[in-house]
């Protein structure tokens, strides 16, 4: 299989979670609604707990090694969580209303690129890193099907339909990730890590208030499942400590 092939492959099988978890997501309400309620937080802690997991396992380390360990590594940090302030900022003052499927966006975009630029670079990261998108794409779908749901006006047709679409993002980032970034090794470290900087924002901005519910376990359990599902993908790959 070509490579090109492949990252379109890989982006579009990430990508599908989205529309994968939405599709769980439809199915009848659990009952009691207490459980229904923890579970669904239990559910975005457990997206976080992934998304910090790629963060530390591959995109810091992989970008922190492109870069050379340069003073560029804080900039490309700092520049990724300012930015995501800013477009958070901008989608308040118009009164976003699904901040789950925002944040899920701001995420896939970057890591899809990254992953495209991965395989034309032919790195060993990708198989984890492709895992690990779609890993954290299907609980935010799951998560953004509920968002969305009365938005639709109650439609689960038409919200899976828009969903299904937003798995095209995947492949078309992925193939600009592969045409251009994989020739520029030193851009590629600085997305990497600006994703970084940004997913770190939305974790502590959004995720993890989201996931909280006074006097209730499962929620920060599940950031810690998140994180340990990420970490245990790491290690069956043989990846040194990051």
């Amino acid at each position: 299989m070509s490579p090109l092939l492949t990252s379109l492959l890989l982006t579009f099988g990430a990508g599908a979670a989205i529309p994968l978890g939405g599709f769980i997501a439809s199915f009848e309400r659990i009952r009691p609604r207490w459980l229904e309620r923890e579970l669904r937080h239990f559910i975005i802690a457990l997206g976080g707990g992934i998304l910090l997991g790629a963060v530390a396992v591959v995109l810091v380390p992989e970008g922190q090694a492109l870069l050379d360990d340069s003073l560029w590594v804080m900039l490309a940090l700092l520049s990724g969580g300012l930015v995501f302030f800013a477009i958070e900022r901008l989608l308040g003052l118009r009164r976003r209303a699904a901040p789950q499927l925002m944040g899920m966006l701001l995420d896939f975009v970057p890591e899809a690129l990254a992953l495209g630029a991965l395989v034309a670079l032919e790195s060993p990261t990708v198989p984890l890193l492709a895992l690990l998108i779609a890993l954290q794409n299907l609980p935010e779908g799951f998560n953004a099907y509920r968002e969305l749901i009365p938005l639709s006006g109650q439609n689960p047709v038409k919200t899976l339909r828009f969903m299904a679409r937003l798995t095209l993002i995947g492949p078309v980032a992925g193939l600009c990730g592969f045409l251009f970034l994989g020739a520029l090794p030193a851009l590629l470290g600085f997305v990497m890590l600006f994703a970084s900087g940004g997913i770190l924002y939305l974790i502590f901005q959004d995720i993890a208030p989201q996931a909280r519910l006074k006097k209730h376990w499962a929620p920060p359990l599940g950031a810690v499942v998140g994180f340990c599902i990420a970490l245990f993908g790491h290690l069956i790959q043989g990846g040194s400590h990051p």
